[in-house]
């Protein structure tokens, strides 16, 4: 198979309380798992067919279509797992945290329009803090897109369709996206990612 779902980074119930563990259960091991087995059934015997994740992502964007939709999927949910921590949150860790404040104003002001960037995402989508050649965005995308296709680092991005928080947070999606950026931010993977 071209491409797999990875485990999560860590046990199902170690997000809780912000992110049950039956939350996990569903989005990992159903909707994440049938974009990979979806993904795997339209690339067979096509050009995109053993390709790494993110060349077969940029290649499908090319095309469109039901291919990118559900690598595009793949590869965002990979993200958001690790753009998620036990204990998580706080304040980003230096140079990140400086350019922040650089980008942002201050980190109060980049979180608060992290939330906004997520609840001005009408329908399905995400919301992402991203690196554009070492200038800091907040970027929010609809259904599969991905700041990759343009050449930007996703640095951490939360998943703002309602199978990532309905069962915890019904449809409270700005309490989902506080608690995402306050209590499970994983910095240290957003800090590595702007280095890389």
């Amino acid at each position: 198979m071209t491409f797999t779902l990875p485990q999560l980074p860590y046990d199902k119930a170690a997000l809780e309380p912000h992110i049950s563990a039956q939350t996990l259960e569903f989005h990992h091991g159903k909707h994440h798992n049938a974009y990979v087995t979806k993904a795997n059934e339209l690339v067979k015997g096509t050009p995109l067919e053993g390709l790494p994740l993110e060349k077969a992502l940029i290649e499908a964007h090319k095309q469109g279509g039901a291919a990118f939709n559900n690598i595009g999927q793949i590869y965002n949910h990979n993200l958001f797992w690790k753009s998620m921590t036990p204990n998580g949150g706080g304040v980003a860790p230096a140079p990140l945290a400086d350019k922040i404040n650089e980008a942002f104003g201050s980190f109060d002001k980049f979180k608060e329009q992290f939330v906004a960037g997520g609840m001005g995402q009408f329908g399905s989508g995400w919301v992402w803090l991203v690196s554009d050649k070492g200038k800091l965005e907040i970027v929010k995308t609809a259904n599969a897109e991905t700041p990759l296709t343009e050449g930007k680092t996703p640095l951490l991005v939360c998943d703002v369709w309602e199978h990532a928080y309905y069962l915890d947070y019904q449809n409270r999606r700005a309490d989902f996206l506080k608690v995402f950026i306050e209590k499970l931010a994983n910095w240290t993977f957003a800090a590595e990612a702007y280095k890389a």
